[in-house]
């Protein structure tokens, strides 16, 4: 086995995942997780010393659904979220739901995928330069491909269920969990001090509302994914560079070489659009971005 990415507890504090919610609106089940209450901010603050462990825990886990070739779904439709949700999933040729979560995602996934078909025919219609629609229904035809494209976009190459969730708010995305949970899919989570932690197979006590916080987890996790994904290159008997990319397929590759190991996920391709980018890194505190500011 590889090695999950590094980080320290002042890495962890840098990037505010310490930083809970006002005191007056915790969930009491978080109270396993929470080191006191800021002095003068009346703010819960998480015990890092917690966080560490449980992240470690949580990133080997992904390491091995990974190395054994399953797909990991990255869950995050907030704001802050969302952003960062899919450009990690996509770096790491894994799969995301970043704006609204549809019901049935996971139990309905017949008519999911339905949808995901209907996705691909609408695209395949409208880069079909021999085709003899009007405008007004080629702009018909584009409206229903960007709905279809919002909601499935991220997921319309996964080729089936996921084999584990990684979550930011949990509270949020109660839905996503419930469904994991009725189909046995486990979950790892970032749970902030109002999460409910019900349901989540993996908890990680943090920060799930600051940019800089949820950045520096998506990250951790990808990373973890890409180290997963060099390693089984590596057994497979490619040599890797320390680098991994995508082909134009859409299949991951060793940049070095140039070959691919498409659908390295039981089946599926790697989200297309990832950059190059280096996989076994330290995970490192977020730079730039919004501060990790108290949480109202």
């Amino acid at each position: 086995m590889g090695s999950i990415p590094e980080f320290s507890i002042r890495d962890l504090m840098e990037a505010g995942v310490h930083l809970g919610h006002k005191a007056g609106r915790w969930n009491p089940a978080m109270a396993p997780y929470i080191y006191g209450v800021h002095k003068y901010k009346d703010i819960h603050i998480i015990d890092l010393r917690k966080t560490a462990v449980l992240l470690r825990n949580a990133l080997s886990v992904l390491y091995d659904v990974v190395h054994r070739r399953g797909r990991v779904l990255f869950v995050g439709t907030k704001v802050q979220a969302s952003n960062v949700i899919a450009e990690e999933a996509a770096r790491c040729g894994q799969y995301y739901v970043n704006h609204r979560w549809l019901g049935g995602m996971l139990t309905n996934w017949e008519t999911v995928s339905s949808s995901i078909r209907r996705l691909l025919d609408f695209e395949k219609l409208l880069n079909d330069t021999d085709a003899k629609f009007t405008k007004k229904e080629l702009l018909m035809f584009d409206k229903k491909r960007e709905k279809l494209e919002r909601s499935l976009g991220g997921i319309r190459e996964m080729g089936g269920l996921p084999h584990i969730l990684f979550v930011i708010d949990t509270n949020k995305e109660h839905i996503a969990i419930q469904e994991a949970n009725k189909l046995k899919i486990p979950v790892v989570a970032v749970l902030d001090t109002n999460s409910d932690p019900r349901g989540v197979d993996y908890p990680i006590p943090g920060n799930d509302d600051s940019i800089r916080s949820i950045d520096f987890f998506c990250r951790a996790v990808s990373n973890t994914i890409l180290e997963a994904i060099r390693s089984d290159l590596m057994s497979s008997g490619i040599s890797v560079a320390g680098s991994v990319g995508q082909a134009k397929d859409g299949s991951v590759v060793d940049s070095g070489k140039g070959k691919s190991i498409a659908a390295h996920k039981g089946g599926g391709k790697a989200s297309k659009g990832a950059a190059e980018v280096v996989a076994g890194g330290s995970v490192v505190s977020a730079s730039g971005g919004e501060d990790a500011g108290v949480q109202e």
